[in-house]
């Protein structure tokens, strides 16, 4: 049974969650539009993700393991996203469809040789109305929660439930959860909402990088020292360098926002705040000892 999507992230069948994200991030890493300027890169770029969308959910691998590319109508994943055109909202949704049941795959389905009637193409919609049971409303997260993904109590309806949020997510992103909206009829809609991230009194996130401010003692700037610093993800150790300036920034490498499409996190920048000691605070013979000599003209 010919599976592809294994040779799309150039990994074996029986490659480990690990393995498979290790391929996975090489791979988006080379064929990245904003890196890769090659013709097919963006249409690699896609197909790379879509596969690692289905290999890397458990449910969707087993589905995928158990009937390959039959799924596909029998062509390879390449052929199958060609033929969509490449485009990644299209083929996403496709995707949505044939792992969530919306469409079926065999005799009636993609095996027979396209979509059956109950999705895309193959018989058409029913041309009976139906009432859209849909809800669209937004809802405000925090922002430790956008970067970092978790749960979100969201009341619909008198109908208060917990929301998965993915890691990373920006405001103005739509989510949809299922089977959250109206009910009638023994149906139910969706809920689509609009994701607001609430600002953070301590960090800015530019892209997928995060800038923090710290206070730093005038002690450490001047001959270096070890500061512990709380950041989103745990207490670090930075180690400060002397002569350290204000303003100057240190990079905390992979401990900022996760990127959604490459699954990689920016850059954590910590940008020194020197703080002064007040004069009055000081020893007198530090004091007049300072006044001394230190230079005038810096």
């Amino acid at each position: 049974m010919s599976k592809s999507l294994y040779e799309t992230l150039e990994i074996s069948e029986g490659a480990s969650e690990a393995e498979i994200k290790k391929a996975y991030r090489k791979l988006a890493r080379k064929y990245h539009p904003d890196v890769n300027k090659e013709k097919d890169a963006e249409d690699k770029f896609k197909e790379i993700n879509a596969a690692y969308e289905i290999l890397s959910d458990k449910e969707k691998k087993a589905q995928y393991d158990m009937h390959g590319d039959n799924m596909f109508g029998g062509q390879n994943f390449h052929d199958f996203s060609q033929s969509y055109g490449g485009g990644q909202a299209d083929l996403d949704e496709i995707l949505r469809s044939m792992f969530s049941g919306g469409g079926g795959f065999g005799s009636s389905g993609f095996g027979g040789g396209g979509f059956s009637s109950r999705g895309f193409g193959g018989g058409g919609f029913s041309h009976q109305e139906q009432p859209n049971l849909d809800i669209e409303t937004s809802v405000t997260i925090p922002f430790s929660v956008s970067i970092l993904g978790g749960s979100h109590s969201v009341s619909i309806n008198a109908d208060r439930f917990d929301i998965k949020i993915p890691a990373g997510v920006k405001s103005g992103e739509k989510m949809r959860v299922k089977g959250k909206g109206h009910a009638q009829g023994g149906r139910a809609g969706d809920l689509f909402l609009k994701i607001n991230v609430a600002p953070s009194p301590e960090y800015i996130r530019e892209d997928d990088d995060l800038i923090k401010k710290f206070d730093l003692p005038l002690y450490a700037a001047l001959f270096g020292d070890k500061v512990s610093i709380k950041t989103l993800d745990k207490e670090i150790k930075l180690k400060i360098p002397q002569n350290t300036k204000n303003t100057q920034r240190f990079r905390v490498k992979e401990m900022g926002a996760m990127n959604r499409k490459t699954k990689v996190r920016g850059d954590l920048y910590l940008e020194a705040n020197i703080v002064l000691p007040k004069v009055e605070d000081l020893d007198e013979k530090l004091i007049e000892l300072m006044k001394e000599k230190l230079p005038k003209d810096i």
